[in-house]
This record gives structure tokens, sequence and C-alpha cells, in this order.
């Protein structure tokens, strides 16, 4: 489906976008545009890549006119990009709601503009009953996708979602952080023995993507199905593979932070899909028509469970080293040595 097209990734000097690149550039796809805001990090990806086929866009997503600037003759969209930190969104929420919510709202609106055959927007399991900034403006974001999808003529602009738990080793997260603390024979910072969060590579959550292009109908948000560790087994695994003997300091939770994640809420679990690998959660089709609020409803929510990291299957230390040992980005630590 790709072959000799078009696709947009903005954010994609992130880690995700770059990871979605890298994909395609396997693929016989015909151009890839990376569209964000970060010209050193377009001038180091252009110089690496080397490829004719990968084109830069200095632009902002806030900014309606520069994302139509990237959008002629695009087939397929990948939205990646956002505001991430939960600490910094918890201080700068308008910041949030601009590049999550708004920015969002623009991306989907040009591409109806130009015709666009699919976009995919990206979210997190942060979304799913959200205590903190970055959360509920990636919830609102969902919400933002799943109305602009209705609007669409059937047959033009399909638009849906993907939705992750934690991205093993992406920019920001916690696995370089300990890896660097190993490094410096510093203790290593946990928030909290007992927090959870699911485990997904890179690699996993790009393969999400794939079937979201493939598969998905307007409005859909598809789910990866992930382990989940302790935030303390995830340390111990680490600090055994480098063989080191760090220390791990307690130092409490953060601004805005949780002590599971939840990838899907009870009310989707009652509606969503099993694909084996992945869920997949249908839009909510329901209209203004108001005899469906308030006169039949959905009895099945009432008996549902949510899938979040306390009750997903849980990784052990020796399961984790396993999966650890499948990045890149350890291997190349490993490798390294000369540890402090």
């Amino acid at each position: 489906m790709f072959d000799g097209k078009c696709l947009l990734i903005t954010g994609g000097t992130g880690s995700f976008g770059n990871a979605v690149l890298r994909k395609f550039l396997h693929t016989n796809i015909g151009e890839i545009r990376i569209f964000s805001r970060d010209e050193k990090k377009q001038d180091d990806m252009r110089k690496e890549l080397k490829s004719d086929r990968v084109k830069f866009f200095i632009g902002d997503v806030r900014d309606y006119q520069s994302v139509t600037a990237a959008m002629y003759d695009v087939d397929y969209v990948f939205h990646a990009a956002a505001l991430k930190q939960v600490p910094s969104c918890e201080f700068f929420p308008m910041e949030a709601v601009k590049t999550n919510v708004i920015g969002t709202e623009n991306v989907l609106n040009a591409a109806i503009a130009y015709g666009v055959n699919k976009v995919i927007c990206l979210s997190t399991d942060k979304a799913v009953y959200p205590i903190n900034a970055m959360g509920i403006s990636k919830a609102m974001m969902e919400k933002v996708m799943v109305a602009k999808s209705r609007t669409v003529d059937a047959g033009k602009t399909t638009i849906c979602g993907t939705r992750y738990g934690n991205v093993m080793a992406s920019r920001g997260s916690v696995i370089p952080l300990f890896v660097q603390q190993i490094r410096s024979g510093d203790p290593l910072t946990i928030t909290d023995m007992n927090m959870t969060r699911f485990l997904m590579s890179l690699e996993e959550s790009v393969e999400l993507v794939l079937v979201a292009f493939r598969d998905g109908h307007p409005g859909d948000i598809f789910v990866q199905k992930a382990p989940a560790s302790t935030i303390a087994d995830l340390a111990q695994a680490l600090i055994e593979l480098f063989g080191a003997n760090n220390k791990i300091n307690v130092i409490g939770t953060r601004h805005g932070e949780k002590l599971y994640e939840a990838l899907l809420t009870r009310e989707e679990m009652a509606r969503a899909e099993d694909l084996g690998k992945y869920y997949r959660i249908p839009a909510d089709t329901r209209d203004l028509n108001y005899d469906k609020f308030f006169i039949t409803g959905d009895v099945e929510v009432n008996y549902g469970w949510e899938y979040n990291s306390h009750n997903s299957k849980r990784l052990n230390v020796e399961q984790i080293k396993a999966k650890l040992l499948s990045l890149d980005f350890i291997q190349q630590e490993l490798r390294r040595g000369g540890m402090g």
C-alpha cells in the first residue's frame, strides 16, 4: 500500500518518529517528509541518512500555515509531534494544550483539506483515566481525533489512532536515565518500588502503526498488548546486566505520576475487539440523539475491567533482562563498557 506513496511524519526527529521513518525506508515508499521545529536534529538526520527519499520541513503543528506547507501531495500522515514530559506539562499545561490538542486539530484539518488518504495519531497510556496535564491533553487529542473522523465524507480521509505504554529507551524515558546513573556510579532514583509500567520496544510499537495504516477504520484506536514490570525490577535487571552494584534510592513520586498506567478503560474493554496481539477500540458512533444517552445504554460496562500495568502479564528480573537485550540502545551501551 505504500509503494510510490508520500508519507508525512510530524515530530519526525523524535524517538518514535525516527523509528517509523527507518521502518518505512525499508519499503518501496516514494517519499518521506519529516516535519518538526528542531533544525539541528533535522540536519543531523539529513547527514546521517543521505537519502533522496527523505525531505525535511521546518514548522510547528501549532501553526496551521506551516503544516499546510508540508501537506501537498501527501498520501499518509503519522502524527507523532507532542509535548510528552509529565512534569513540564504540569507546570505549563497550556503549552501541552497548544501542541497536543490544537496542534492535532491543525494536522487533521490540513490533511482533510489536502485529501490525504489516512492519518494515524499517536497517543499514550497516560490518556487513560488521566490525572496529569500531559495525559489530559492527549485524552483530548483522542477526542479531537475521533470527533474529526466523523466529519469526513466516506471514502475520503480516514483518521484513526494508536495508543502505547512506555516505549523502552525512548528519549527522556527512565531506561537511559538508569544507564547514565549506573555509568556514573550514582544511586538509581526510583519514585516508588511498587510502581508498574508497560514495557514495549520501539520496533513493537512501530508494528502497531503498520496495523493501523492497514486495518484502521474512522475513529479506531489500536492498542498493543504488552507485558509490564515494577520499576524496582527494571532497575535491578539493568544493574545485573551491566554487572554494577549501584544502590537504589527511593525519592517519591513526581508531579502527576501514577502508581500504574492503563491502556484501556473498563468502558473501552466492554466494546474492544480482541485481535490477538492487539485490541481495536471502535469509535463510539452514537450521535446527539438523546434517546441513546438517556433511554438505552451499555449494560456491559458495569461488568468490565480495565487493562492496566498492574493486571497485565508481569515480567520477572530475568525476563526483563531478556527484553532489554533485544534493544539496540542496551547492546550499544554494553559494548561501550567503561562503567563508573
